[in-house]
């Protein structure tokens, strides 16, 4: 039996439309969510142009993982306004899936297939064209370094390369967004300069990135979003 990945693989859509193109690529207004009584986020605000880079920081619990994952449309807000490349959520997720590319804790792939045959998959719910998508694989699975085990089982790999294979999905279907949970979680300095060509400033995406690493990713930052505990203090800069 194929065993399932841990979250739900319905990010990808084939009624995906395309957003305009124009207008900044995030803005939240009094974004809140609640568990229960806790206030897991409240009163969240920032504006993030297409192109730039927002690094979320903050302590554990403030929310961080949280806040992505209302923005990857996996969660709903209990509060406020958002807007992700153009759509307003939660009430236009279904346009903005396809154009999102999330790496969260957790791989997102089959442990029992191969590491191509999860890319196939995914580009098969990306509604990626046979022929572009081989080639999309193998230019993947050659750049993050795992060509050569490409055909391993997921079971089999370590947690670094099971790391690069979730990358490669995530940018399986060149999306617009990319919104990345401790991306260099399991790398080492090898694995993170190949991941670097993936998911780097240089891919020309706009980037989420949520880190307990300020070192490594505020050089790369256009803005800068602290989450605090107690008071739920956020503060965009």
């Amino acid at each position: 039996m194929i065993g399932q990945p841990s979250q739900s693989s319905s990010m990808a859509s084939t009624q995906d439309l395309p957003s305009s193109a124009s207008g900044p690529a995030i803005v939240l207004a009094g974004l809140r969510r609640d568990f229960g009584e806790r206030a897991a986020l409240d009163g969240v605000g920032l504006e993030l142009a297409r192109g730039e880079t927002l690094v979320v920081l903050g302590p554990n619990g403030a929310g961080k993982t949280t806040l992505l994952r209302i923005l990857a449309t996996l969660l709903r807000p209990s509060g406020g306004e958002i807007s992700v490349l153009g759509c307003a959520l939660p009430r236009e997720a279904w346009k903005l899936r396809g154009q999102i590319g999330y790496l969260g804790h957790e791989p997102l792939l089959y442990r029992d297939l191969s590491g191509r045959e999860n890319l196939r998959f995914h580009a098969k719910l990306h509604g990626l064209d046979r022929a572009a998508a081989e080639a999309r694989i193998d230019e993947l699975l050659l750049t993050a370094g795992m060509d050569r085990r490409g055909d391993d089982r997921v079971v089999e790999l370590s947690a670094g390369m099971r790391q690069r294979l979730a990358i490669c999905r995530c940018v399986l279907h060149r999306p617009a967004l990319l919104l990345l949970d401790e991306p260099d979680s399991n790398l080492d300095a090898a694995g993170r300069e190949l991941a670097r060509e993936l998911i780097g400033p240089g891919a020309g995406q706009t980037r989420v990135i949520v880190t307990h690493d300020p070192d490594r990713f505020l050089p790369e930052a256009d803005r800068v979003l602290r989450l605090g505990i107690g008071e739920r203090a956020a503060v965009a800069s």
